[in-house]
């Protein structure tokens, strides 16, 4: 999947999140990306929030701490 779709998608996912506590829409993001996205697209999104793979589209923030739990657990 293009890199751009990925962050484009999960962009979508945090903007739904966004009126939430922040805690719940982290763990909202996290809980979708978990449930409903293969481990090679979770991959290659965290290979995007580190900077490793070109994106044209910045990851939302809601989307980094989401992706960052999925890595190290929520207390890291």
């Amino acid at each position: 999947m293009q890199s751009d779709d990925l962050v484009r998608m999960a962009n979508q996912i945090a903007q739904f999140f966004t009126p939430y506590p922040a805690d719940e829409a982290v763990a909202g993001v996290e809980e979708h990306l978990e449930k409903f996205w293969t481990p090679a697209m979770r991959k290659e999104l965290a290979a995007i929030c580190r900077g490793l793979m070109p994106s044209d589209h910045a990851p939302h923030p809601l989307v980094r701490q989401a992706v960052h739990r999925l890595a190290h657990g929520p207390h890291e």
